[in-house]
This record gives C-alpha cells, structure tokens and sequence, in this order.
C-alpha cells in the first residue's frame, strides 16, 4: 500500500512562512500542489496500483483526481484516512458540496457533516487502528494508494510527511514505512 501525503494547499503556503493558522477551510491544491500530484501518479505509474482510497478534503480529492486521471484509476472516498481535526483546514465542505464538485464520486456514505469539531490523539490512534485492520483484510492492499494528510499518517506511521510525498506502507507490519519516490 502506498500513503501519499495530498500536494500543497492554499493553507500549507501560509502556515508554512508564518506558522499562524491562516483560517482556511478545507483549501484547494496551489498550483505546486497540482504539480506535486501530477509526480506522484508518475511515481506510482509502475508500481500497479489498482485503485485510490482518498480523504473527504477537497486537497485530498483534487490530488485523488489528479493522479486517477494520469493513471486511469477509480477513486473511492473513505473518511477514516481524513486529517486529525485540529486546525481550520480541518473543517470539511458538507457532502452535499462535495456531491456537487465531484458528481462522479460516491459521497452517499457521509454524514452532511462528516468531520469531527476536534479529535484527540488517542481518538486518531484509534481510528489509525481501525483502518489498519481493514487495509489487513483486504487481499488487494499492496496495490491500493491512499491519499491522505500529514496527521493521519504520522498516526498510522510515526512519520511526518511533506506535501506529494510518498510512504510505501505494509499494514501487517506495524510503524515501518519506507519512503519512495
């Protein structure tokens, strides 16, 4: 399985250069952030990936589409890889938006509100542990990549991660990535 961090985001120039929360909600991709996508799909092109599992965010989605489109892959949406609900970026577009930005995409398993006010670290490693165990049920995990946030796969991991950057991932192994790409 492969965890690719989403590309950079109106939100992550900011905090970047300030480290002030800029109070964006769920920002888009920047044009690096576009160009960041684009590598990852050359990346993972001969690695025969089958499919894309991507955070509800509209970063994660615009770096799924970005990368499906490349590769010719389906993306399916999956709440439990979405960021730890800690800053305003955080605070997701209701699923009736994301319906209507990506009418090709199934949504219909989302509350309207589907991102938490705040989650607690022994929340995300809980949830962390719930995907994990359902990446390990499934036969064709090492030829799924997910497309995530910096918080959620440093709770998966233990790594931090830059924007468009990719963890090759065992989910029977526990805390032992290795970096690709």
């Amino acid at each position: 399985m492969m965890l690719v961090r989403h590309g950079e985001s109106e939100w992550n120039v900011i905090f970047g250069r300030t480290r002030i929360d800029p109070g964006i909600p769920d920002p888009p991709l920047t044009a690096e952030g576009r160009r960041q996508a684009s590598a990852v799909a050359a990346t993972l092109r001969p690695l025969g990936i089958e499919r894309l599992l991507a955070s509800p965010y509209r970063r994660t989605l615009q770096t799924a589409e970005i990368i499906a489109a490349e590769l010719d892959l389906p993306i399916i949406v999956e709440p439990l890889v979405r960021e730890r609900a800690a800053f305003s970026c955080d605070v997701g577009t209701p699923r009736s938006g994301l319906a209507n930005q990506w009418p090709h995409l199934a949504f219909d398993h989302l509350e309207e509100i589907w991102w938490p006010a705040a989650e607690s670290e022994t929340e995300l490693e809980h949830r962390c542990g719930r995907f994990r165990a359902a990446a390990q049920a499934r036969l064709d995990w090492p030829r799924i990549a997910v497309i995530s946030h910096w918080g959620f796969i440093r709770g998966l991991t233990g790594q931090g991660v830059r924007n468009g950057e990719i963890l090759r991932f065992d989910p029977r192994l526990v805390n032992h990535p290795t970096p690709t790409g």
